[in-house]
């Protein structure tokens, strides 16, 4: 029996939640939106983004920065609920923005595909992108396989990054002027070493999209090969394990009033023509024991 509720189907594609004053933000990718959903269900769009939303976060004054995937730019959402350009990223992105965290001092770090996925093109590294406040931005790390979902710990001073096609989560000493060197916060194996999209999913063990941080200094991971979210251990041990039922989860999110509540972004496919064709994703939702930290 499913110890998940649902807060939201008729999806096409649910990605980047963010638990932000008493509600879940998050990306619907080929509807094209940014959404909020509160607790009882109800919806507002916040924006239409004609090049496809992805990562979220919000700045120190509250103004929200966007993802737009295929352009390869970060939006601002102004306070007025216009939609600006706070930076343009496609000289430094080799391929399509990911997922996206902001921390404390508004500095955005932007994940992208490094390669064309959908394309069936061969799997390579990419980097990871700092974009200063006030827009500014430079190559903060590389040699990252997939950089996906991000967390920072509650005192800043780390920021660990899921890689999809690695088969493990890194993480990075954060100081004023970007990041040290890489290191494994959890290995689940070794690193594929395959070219091809299914080839490098069959040698991984994990296949970690988006995470979120508890108090415990645990991370909820959603795995994307195999259907699950796992509560992992810095160093790969699996602490807790809840499936989701055959269909693929690709990112999670603690809020909730006491900040115990565990949102699944769930969706029976990734791929753009039947997510788009067939919107039978959606957002669910359980309890834990141990509430969130640190970002987003």
């Amino acid at each position: 029996m499913s110890r998940f509720e649902t807060l939201l189907g008729g999806l096409s594609f649910a990605e980047c939640p963010r638990w932000h004053d008493g509600r879940l933000y998050f990306s619907d990718f080929y509807t094209q939106r940014v959404l909020a959903v509160a607790l009882d269900g109800t919806v507002e769009t916040i924006a239409e983004v004609p090049g496809r939303p992805s990562g979220l976060g919000f700045l120190p004054d509250g103004r929200m920065l966007i993802v737009s995937m295929r352009d390869r730019k970060i939006l601002r959402r102004e306070l007025d609920s216009s939609l600006v350009e706070h930076a343009n990223l496609s000289s430094l992105a080799p391929w399509h923005l990911n997922d996206m965290l902001v921390d404390h001092q508004g500095r955005a770090w932007v994940g992208n595909f490094g390669f064309d996925l959908m394309g069936g093109a061969k799997v390579t590294t990419t980097n990871l992108i700092c974009v200063e406040p006030e827009g500014r931005a430079r190559v903060a790390a590389d040699e990252l396989g997939f950089p996906n979902g991000m967390v920072l710990t509650p005192d800043g001073s780390t920021l660990i990054v899921a890689e999809t096609f690695m088969n493990r989560i890194s993480a990075f000493n954060v100081s004023c002027d970007g990041l040290g060197e890489r290191q494994t916060w959890a290995s689940f194996g070794e690193p594929p070493i395959a070219e091809g999209v299914d080839e490098v999913l069959s040698q991984v063990d994990v296949a970690p999209d988006g995470i979120c941080l508890d108090a415990e200094g645990a991370i909820w991971v959603a795995d994307a090969k195999e259907g699950r979210l796992i509560r992992v251990a810095e160093g790969g041990k699996v602490l807790e394990e809840i499936k989701t039922n055959g269909l693929g989860v690709f990112a999670c999110m603690l809020g909730g009033e006491n900040g115990r509540t565990l949102f699944a972004c769930v969706a029976p496919t990734f791929h753009e023509a039947e997510a788009s064709a067939n919107h039978r994703a959606a957002i669910w939702m359980t309890n834990v024991s141990v509430p969130g930290a640190g970002l987003p």
